[in-house]
């Protein structure tokens, strides 16, 4: 890559942030340090002529990792401006119209410039979540840790095996937006002339691959964490190396890359013809290095033990929802992540806050940045497995989600309320309001403004108040492996196998078998049907990680990307009028104080989202599925060819 950018191959990238403080929490800190430097001009030399010193060194890459939620407003303005992937599915939608989603996305205003100028904005900028500069330092440590006089070899092999887990998901976090790209395998001097093409798109996957296959077949890498050194917590292990190629291959073997037409036809065309965006063909070999990878994995996990879903204490709601809240939110004691991420928080008031959290103006979800979609709502099950029935449950009277409008009495996949707030459930201190002039709701509705701006708020990742310290984020945990496993055994012609895989996730929640739930559709014979469950589990098992945009993109579903979505209107339906009602401390309806009635009965109303409208809705492309590369680089002329649409 000519000039890839001065700061990508600076000397020793960040070395002077080594050893801030404020990290005790954080097991891959500067705390792992006895005694830490007090000087900032460590250089190579001083940094691998020293275990201790080494370790930080690696231990600070991992800072670098991706971390999908926004936290606080500075770092934001330089990651879609508080925006999240997943409001460009058809499971969320943002009402954020300074965020960079609204601005770029939905109005059709994203340009190949605005990589150059709006990096802060983009989906996944070209130059920005600090990608190069994790790849870089891990190469750093490949190569130089060998020097380090006082570590064991085999403490070396394996953290050059954790360096190179690192680098492959760097690469597949750029891979997903971006496809083929300029491979670097080692780090080059400041004074050194590096001119690296664009890679094609089948050789940018075996250069991931190849990472983690040599990181997987490193005796000294571990499967799993021991218990006995704290600082070793959210490291990579080999379990996470073999689910990520699991996780990559599935990227690589859909039809986005692997089919007889490439995916746009628009100008320019040097990486269609490059074999850069697209393989050439369809090859079902790809199938089936994901279904051997599985299979590995698997088998490895048959072995080795330690990972399993998080299980429900009994076989209440409540137990089934905390189960699924402790799978993607908590680190402590979780035996199903993989791999997570995690980031500092913002230093308010004596305690570290995230700002997701927090009530104020930056409060991004109350002011509407991820309202679920009705289209979402509608794919949880209820709580027996089988499909949410509108046409029931939607009428006069019904309630969609409580029996007797008790939020002890759930009838849906218990999922579904801890994925979105819906109306009636417990709110705080009270059974939220989201009818139409109901407290938490009064007009935001109806007006297509705010936190239930489509009838539904959201609940996953966001509790009332504020955390300290650090959330997590689960970049990769078990529930996603058996669905990738689902859909491997899917092409490779078990249908069965793939049902047992969805069903041991669904089991987790309390839900009946995917096929016994849903007779009529065949999924023992008809494949497309099955992939629809499978890709549905996933929406729901998995929303706002990541999953469901790319999901959407792996399958060119243009489909989806057009079809306009809808909220949830819900009006009072017992002579309560529009008043809220707020138990003992409620206004009657002439102001006197009287109480008025816990309301019983509500109607409904599905209605079309106008506010923010996407212009995908009406002219949508596919060159979308990527992004652009930033014109200064492609102008360089080294190679690295615009995707195509972008000129």
């Amino acid at each position: 890559m000519k000039h890839i950018m001065s700061w990508m191959f600076a000397a020793l990238v960040g070395v002077s942030l080594l050893f801030a403080s404020c990290v005790d929490e954080i097991k891959f800190g500067d705390a792992f340090l006895e005694k830490p430097p007090t000087t900032s001009d460590l250089n190579q030399d001083s940094i691998f002529g020293k275990a201790d010193y080494a370790r930080a060194f690696l231990w600070n890459t991992y800072k670098d990792m991706y971390y999908g939620l926004p936290y606080y407003w500075e770092v934001n303005k330089q990651k879609m401006n508080t925006g999240m992937f997943e409001t460009m599915s058809d499971c969320w939608h943002s009402h954020n119209s300074w965020s960079g989603v609204n601005s770029l996305y939905y109005s059709g205003a994203y340009t190949a410039a605005d990589e150059d100028k709006s990096r802060g904005s983009v989906r996944f900028a070209y130059y920005g979540y600090r990608t190069w500069e994790a790849i870089r330092s891990s190469w750093m440590f490949i190569e130089n840790v060998d020097r380090v006089p006082d570590m064991e070899q085999t403490e070396k092999n394996r953290l050059k095996a954790e360096a190179k887990t690192i680098i492959a998901s760097r690469y597949f976090d750029m891979f997903r937006h971006f496809g083929g790209l300029p491979l670097v395998d080692k780090t080059y001097d400041v004074q050194e002339t590096y001119e690296i093409p664009r890679a094609t798109a089948e050789a940018t996957v075996n250069f991931m691959i190849g990472l983690l296959d040599e990181a997987i077949n490193d005796a000294d890498f571990p499967w799993s964490l021991g218990t006995d050194d704290a600082n070793w917590q959210g490291r990579m292990t080999k379990a996470a190396a073999m689910a990520l190629k699991c996780k990559i291959l599935l990227f690589a073997a859909s039809p986005l890359f692997n089919s007889d037409q490439p995916y746009c036809s628009e100008a320019p065309q040097d990486a269609i013809t490059n074999l850069q965006a697209w393989y050439g063909g369809y090859n079902g070999d790809w199938w089936n290095r994901l279904y051997e990878a599985c299979k590995s994995f698997f088998d490895a996990l048959n072995a080795n033990g330690v990972y399993e879903l998080m299980q429900a204490s009994g076989t209440n709601v409540s137990d089934y929802r905390n189960a699924f809240y402790k799978a993607y939110f908590e680190r402590q004691n979780n035996t199903e992540l993989l791999i997570s991420t995690r980031v500092r928080a913002r230093w308010t008031g004596g305690t570290w806050d995230y700002w997701w959290f927090k009530g104020n103006d930056y409060a991004f979800p109350d002011n509407g940045g991820y309202t679920p979609t009705y289209e979402y709502m509608a794919m949880f099950p209820m709580s027996d497995g089988t499909p949410f029935d509108a046409t029931n449950l939607l009428k006069d009277g019904a309630n969609p989600f409580f029996e007797n409008n008790d939020y002890n009495k759930p009838v849906r996949d218990p999922r579904l309320y801890e994925t979105m707030w819906v109306n009636g459930d417990s709110y705080g201190d009270h059974a939220a309001e989201f009818w139409i002039g109901g407290r938490d709701n009064q007009t935001s509705t109806s007006t297509g403004t705010g936190s239930v701006a489509t009838g539904f708020s959201l609940a996953k990742f966001f509790k009332l108040g504020s955390i300290s310290c650090y959330p997590q984020w689960p970049y990769l945990r078990l529930a996603e492996v058996y669905l990738i496993y689902a859909e491997a055994l899917l092409y490779h012609g078990d249908l069965a196998g793939a049902i047992q895989q969805v069903d041991k996730v669904r089991a987790r929640v309390g839900l009946g078998g995917l096929a016994e739930c849903n007779p009529t559709k065949n999924l023992t014979t008809d494949k497309d049907a099955l992939l629809e469950e499978i890709l549905r589990e996933r929406a729901c098992e998995l929303g706002l990680e990541d999953v469901r945009f790319f999901d959407l993109i792996r399958y060119k579903r243009a489909d989806l990307f057009q079809a306009k979505l809808h909220g949830l209107k819900i009006y009072r339906n017992d002579g309560g009028g529009d008043k809220p009602w707020s138990g003992t401390q409620g206004n009657g309806p002439d102001g006197s104080g009287e109480f008025m009635n816990k309301p019983t009965e509500f109607k409904y109303e599905v209605f079309e989202i106008t506010n923010e409208r996407r212009i995908w809705w009406t002219n949508f492309s596919p060159k979308w599925y990527l992004s652009a590369f930033p014109p200064s680089e492609v102008n360089k002329g080294y190679g690295l060819n615009q995707n195509p649409g972008w000129n």
